[in-house]
């Protein structure tokens, strides 16, 4: 198995729509009603949406291959671009997904990897991301990556608030 990760441009806008969209319903579908998670896929992923997301200096999405076939992403952000102020000098991972057939293939590690990589290279002294509370194998995982849970902020997916934990990591 070859893996490599990119760079995503304003070249890659419907390829990042579509895995962007494919990841979100195949993670998180069969835990909220259709009309909530086509309302958000709608907001999230559109084309005006994604090329302000992509034309963001302070973003950046990177996609994630094995043997040439796109399996995953990452969203991270910095500054003005970050869901909430963590701290001063924090990088936010906004999205981190990986398609079905590619999980359990230590792929989302690799990913989360690259995000700290990255933070380490900007000078950030730590990273965190938002995990909605009913992901327990999302949090988990990021605790077993040394994340701790520093609060949480609602999300509101159509009318559903959504409790999300704040997951930080010192670097």
């Amino acid at each position: 198995m070859k893996t490599s990760i990119r760079q995503c441009t304003i070249d890659d806008l419907y390829l990042l729509q579509e895995i962007g969209t494919d990841t979100y319903n195949e993670t998180y579908s069969h835990l909220n009603t259709p009309e909530n998670i086509n309302e958000y896929l709608e907001n999230a992923f559109n084309v005006d949406q994604l090329t302000k997301e992509l034309s963001n200096p302070s973003s950046t999405f990177l996609f994630q291959y094995v043997d040439k076939n796109l399996a995953g992403y990452l969203k991270i952000n910095e500054a003005d671009a970050q869901t909430y102020n963590v701290s001063d000098n924090a990088l936010e991972i906004e999205r981190i997904y990986v398609k079905n057939n590619y999980r359990s293939m230590g792929l989302g590690k690799v990913l989360l990897d690259k995000a700290m990589e990255i933070a380490k290279e900007r000078q950030k002294s730590e990273i965190w991301l938002g995990v909605w509370r009913k992901n327990k194998n999302a949090i988990d995982f990021h605790k077993n990556m040394g994340f701790e849970s520093r609060g949480s902020y609602s999300l509101y997916f159509g009318d559903d608030e959504q409790i999300m934990y704040i997951m930080a990591k010192k670097l």
